[in-house]
């Protein structure tokens, strides 16, 4: 006798039984059942995202944290690009961490690559009708590099046309005129330089001459200054004869009846010397006043009398 097999039953078996094992397959690979949404949020970027594609990898200091969910531009500026970045739940987003587009070595393969982040910064939360909370965002090296490079071309577009402005017509020509003269002046001064070197020369000498004049002062000070204390001596003197006729004059006065013969020969002894000094710093006033040198150099020999010479010697 034989079995009949339903084959409907065994078809429907093998159905079930596969749905099952792929269930099963499905929650031991990805945790189903204990799987936690993603956990979304928004950066605008303000540059070219070419070379970034869906799914690309978000790092957070070189770790992968999450994915790229999806890109597009700003409705209401083109010049923006909308980031939707797919984050691990549990990662730490501060509200100092900012996204910067990388690229991954030499295979220019884009990512995002997120820093910053400091412990006391408050958690990234979304503000007021937001639908994710907003990661700022920061150049890529290569767009500070661009923009520095363009900077620098325009500075040096600016420098090639102000140096072009001031190298018109009229300034080469007042240029070529300016050399020309320069080397028109190194020339004479080629050709006086035996002139400029005995010139020198010259300069040296005057200052050994100025150098020796200066040593042959000091006898002449020194002169100057024994001259002073000799009319400061004369001065003294002067003053102690008048102090002496003063008192002189006070015993005459008080004494007028007890004069003395002995007193009158003194005082008029006395009187002389007054009368010689005062002739004295008289004349040496008048040859001061005549020769002012005479005081340093001396006093100059009386002119010959008639029938003398310069030279003439008296013999006995």
């Amino acid at each position: 006798m034989e079995t009949k097999v339903n084959l409907v039953l065994v078809g429907l078996f093998v159905l079930i039984l596969g749905t099952l094992f792929v269930a099963v397959v499905l929650w031991l690979s990805v945790g189903l059942g204990h799987h936690e949404k993603p956990k979304l949020y928004l950066s605008v970027m303000n540059e070219s995202v070419a070379g970034l594609n869906l799914d690309a990898p978000v790092k957070y200091q070189g770790v992968n944290v999450g994915k790229v969910q999806a890109i597009t531009l700003n409705r209401l500026d083109p010049q923006q690009v909308l980031l939707i970045f797919a984050m691990i739940p549990d990662t730490v987003i501060k509200s100092d961490t900012y996204a910067v587009l990388a690229t991954q070595g030499l295979t220019g393969i884009a990512y995002v690559e997120l820093s910053g982040g400091s412990p006391a910064a408050p958690l990234l939360v979304a503000k007021l009708g937001a639908l994710y909370p907003q990661i700022p965002s920061k150049p890529s090296l290569s767009t500070r590099l661009e923009n520095v490079l363009s900077t620098a071309m325009a500075n040096l577009d600016h420098t090639t046309a102000n140096i072009n402005a001031m190298l018109n017509d009229e300034n080469r020509q007042a240029l070529r005129t300016i050399l020309k003269d320069t080397s028109a002046l190194m020339a004479s001064l080629a050709s006086q330089k035996t002139n400029i070197s005995r010139g020198i020369n010259k300069a040296a000498i005057t200052m050994d001459n100025t150098a020796q004049a200066s040593v042959k002062l000091d006898p002449l000070i020194a002169r100057m200054s024994a001259s002073a204390e000799a009319i400061t001596a004369m001065a003294d003197k002067l003053a102690e004869a008048s102090a002496d006729a003063q008192k002189t004059a006070q015993e005459v006065g008080g004494g007028v009846h007890q004069v003395r013969v002995d007193t009158l020969p003194q005082l008029q002894k006395m009187m002389q010397e007054i009368t010689e000094l005062s002739s004295t710093l008289t004349m040496l006033a008048e040859q001061m006043k005549q020769d002012p040198a005479s005081l340093l150099r001396g006093r100059k020999a009386p002119p010959p009398g008639p029938g003398e010479t310069p030279t003439e010697l008296v013999t006995p």
